[in-house]
């Protein structure tokens, strides 16, 4: 879906007023479900979540203490939803045989790095992913599924969007009030710059860590280049700017809506488009996984990791979590 303008920026207008009545009823059916009680794993959970719809990060920080885990020895598995494909689960994906279609873009971005599983039902995917030797479990999403319990859970913030409207959806992109989110995490993840004044809706005694996206070594190929950029995110315009950033010339940009699927026939627009303009098409790593096999080759993709202003910080969070994963038979 395409987030609808009102969404975004402060509080007025006509839509969210109109809106507020179902907004209330969705904020209160999931305060009932957040009421049941989950299963608890034998192992480590943690929640990269946030606490509105559409991106803010969260696959990106998963990512991040996915490997942080690897270097402690610890076997890590995500587990995800698979917003966006077919496959309800509990199932390993496997990037040889799975597709966007069948399990979403995000699942294949963390399956290329560690064991992925997609589970519409947490509970059961989490199962699996212990019988499948998992030590611990990074859940990308999840904050607001009381399926399973959480040892340490991140409230992930985009400080370009923050919190959009500060509404709930319908009448803004909100799950639910963000102090009832952030009374569920132990910290804030704020990545780049607070621009939208997210903190300050925050309570002042949940700890924030700070941490910012770094293009990554392809960057350096586009600099001074002409580029085509397109794209199906929940923020495009944080691409576009950091492409030029980066220093690439931005000759034209097209946005989808977030998770747009890609076909042949968007594939060969794009394409000519980028060549009418003599420029280098480039979109995400998330974007590239719903572009079909043949036009791969024809498109550059400019990846993202995190940078953290103090990652001692985020290690101390996961200290006590390694006390808790059990030991090989």
């Amino acid at each position: 879906m395409r987030a609808p303008d009102f969404w975004s920026g402060g509080s007025g207008g006509i839509a969210p007023l109109l809106l507020s009545p179902i907004a209330k009823i969705y904020a209160s059916a999931t305060a009932r479900r957040m009421t049941r009680a989950g299963w608890r794993a034998p192992v480590p959970v943690i929640c990269c979540g946030n606490a509105t719809a559409g991106g803010s990060g969260k696959t990106t920080v998963a990512l991040d203490l996915g490997q942080r885990l690897a270097h402690r020895g610890i076997a890590g598995h995500f587990l995800t939803r698979g917003y966006g494909g077919r496959l309800k689960g509990p199932v390993r994906v496997d990037p040889a045989q799975h597709d966007s279609k069948l399990v979403g873009d995000e699942a294949l971005l963390l399956a290329a790095t560690r064991p992925t599983w997609v589970a519409g039902d947490r509970e059961a995917g989490a199962r699996a992913a212990v019988e499948g030797g998992a030590q611990a479990i990074v859940m990308d999403d999840g904050l607001q599924n009381p399926g399973l319990e959480k040892d340490l859970s991140l409230l992930v913030v985009d400080g370009n969007y923050g919190f959009g409207n500060g509404h709930i959806i319908p009448a803004g992109p909100l799950r639910e009030p963000v102090a009832s989110a952030a009374a569920r995490c132990r910290v804030a993840v704020l990545i780049g710059e607070d621009e939208a004044g997210a903190m300050k809706l925050l309570p002042p005694s949940l700890p924030v860590l700070r941490a910012r996206l770094v293009p990554g070594p392809e960057a350096a190929l586009l600099q001074n280049q002409p580029v085509f950029a397109f794209c199906g995110i929940a923020n495009p315009r944080k691409f576009f700017a950091t492409l030029q950033q980066c220093g690439a010339v931005l000759a034209g940009r097209v946005a989808y809506a977030d998770h747009y699927p890609f076909d042949e026939g968007d594939m060969e627009d794009l394409l000519a488009q980028a060549d009418a303009l003599r420029a280098i098409p480039v979109t995400t790593k998330k974007d590239f996984v719903r572009i079909p096999q043949a036009f791969r080759s024809r498109v550059t993709v400019l990846g993202v990791t995190l940078e953290w202003d103090n990652p001692t910080q985020l290690e101390a969070l996961l200290d006590p979590l390694a006390q808790r994963v059990p030991i090989p038979a």
